[in-house]
């Protein structure tokens, strides 16, 4: 197998490496001061602890939603499941109501929240890191539910799904 030498980086290499490691497919939720909800699609999230109870994910210093989610106080991951690929695609676009005409509620402190998800978590700002050109968000998870959803995921630049076993099938 090659290897990139660090003087010989690829930032392009680097990404492409990066897509080979499937992850699930979230998308954040919150909401401002005035009310204005925000969201953004992310596969950026990792489980980090039971005790406390405590998630991250990161979002990138460029993104139009970064203002916002430096700002907030709670915000909201939720575990896409394979038949959302729309909502992350919505999400994962630039538009000015990414919200209109969906069906959500208010969760802690307003956060929106989407049904039908494989699993959401309602979380309270813990702290906020810099990582480069991304701001990396921990959050205390204060609430959460799951259900029966297949996850979505993302591999090598594409959404995928998850598929049953041979005996399943």
């Amino acid at each position: 197998m090659p290897s990139q030498i660090m003087s010989e980086f690829d930032a392009l290499e680097f990404r492409n490496a990066l897509g080979r490691f499937a992850t699930g497919v979230t998308i954040v939720t919150t909401v401002d001061a005035a009310g204005e909800r925000y969201g953004v699609t992310a596969n950026s999230y990792n489980s980090v602890s039971l005790d406390p109870p405590l998630v991250l994910w990161s979002l990138a210093k460029t993104s139009r939603s970064i203002d916002a989610f430096d700002a907030c106080k709670a915000f909201a991951v939720h575990i896409l499941g394979a038949h959302q690929e729309d909502l992350a695609k919505r999400f994962a676009a630039s538009s000015a109501d990414k919200f209109a005409g969906l069906d959500v509620h208010a969760g802690l402190n307003g956060v929106p929240l989407f049904e039908e998800c494989a699993a959401h978590f309602e979380c309270t700002l813990e702290n906020r890191f810099e990582g480069g050109d991304h701001v990396i968000f921990l959050g205390r998870v204060e609430h959460f539910a799951h259900g029966d959803a297949a996850p979505l995921l993302f591999h090598d630049g594409k959404f995928a799904r998850v598929e049953a076993p041979e005996n399943e099938a």
